[in-house]
């Protein structure tokens, strides 16, 4: 009877610090963001609970796949676009993040995904109008109006025309659009961010947007309002804008040094 009671006695402490199973009194971060920045996210979380001897458990993907889960025990929420980070905090998380803990991080550019090799001959997005090119984008999940913003950086109102006239197939989020990739080899070209390149070299190459047309937008974290281990996700948030954590973004494609103007 008094082991039942101490028992029932301990569950909210236990409730509020959740540990690692199998290695009790190590607590456990659970971080929540979009597929893009997720390569780069999971190594630094590996690298930070190495350092620190906790537990960092990224779940990455659409929003719809982790949102449920994450308002309930989220410790940290990560974004790929300020509109997006915006939109967690208005309406898809209410009540767990707040505007003024965001943090941005580093940003990536927009890049154009060909075939390995570059079988159509692509050298920029004034090449994806040519008769024929078959061309892949993205609707929202940090790329709402990515191609029109693109194409339209030129003031040319006929390359905008011709640009739309190319685009075959819009797909609602980057993970749907690389299944798209892979299972329809008639896709030529896929604009999107360098970093998904990256994450998938074996299959295509990236071509740089020109330097007039090409946009950037960001990674950018938050700690939540409801962790039960406020400090540990504010060192973490503060890791990854470290100089220990910047070559991990760089390696993904990241941006972490101001872009060189002119």
């Amino acid at each position: 009877m008094r082991f039942l009671l101490s028992l029932l006695l301990a569950m909210p402490l236990l409730a509020q610090a959740p540990m690692v199973p199998g290695k009790p009194g190590i607590p456990v971060l659970h971080v929540y963001g979009p597929g893009g920045p997720a390569p780069a996210m999971k190594e630094a979380a590996r690298a930070f609970s190495e350092k620190r001897q906790v537990a960092v458990e990224v779940t990455a993907g659409p929003t719809p796949v982790w949102k449920e889960q994450a308002l309930k025990d989220a410790d940290l929420i990560f974004s790929g676009s300020e509109y997006m980070m915006t939109d967690f905090v208005q309406r898809d998380l209410p009540g767990i993040l707040k505007a003024e803990a965001v943090q941005t991080l580093y940003l990536r550019p927009s890049a154009i995904l060909v075939r390995p090799g570059n079988p159509k001959n692509i050298h920029g997005v004034r090449d994806l109008t040519k008769p024929g090119i078959r061309v892949l984008v993205v609707q929202g999940a940090g790329q709402l109006g990515l191609w029109e913003d693109v194409v339209g950086r030129t003031g040319d109102v006929a390359l905008v025309r011709a640009f739309r006239k190319q685009i075959v197939l819009h797909s609602a989020n980057s993970a749907e659009a690389r299944k798209s990739w892979v299972a329809d080899p008639t896709l030529d070209a896929w604009l999107i961010w360098n970093i998904w390149q990256k994450a998938s070299p074996e299959l295509a190459d990236a071509v740089p947007t020109e330097p007039l047309m090409t946009v950037y937008r960001s990674c950018g974290a938050a700690v939540t309002t409801r962790t039960p281990e406020p400090a540990l996700a504010a060192a973490f948030l503060a890791f990854l804008e470290s100089a220990d954590c910047r070559p991990i973004f760089a390696k993904w494609g990241w941006i972490t040094a101001p872009v060189p103007q002119g």
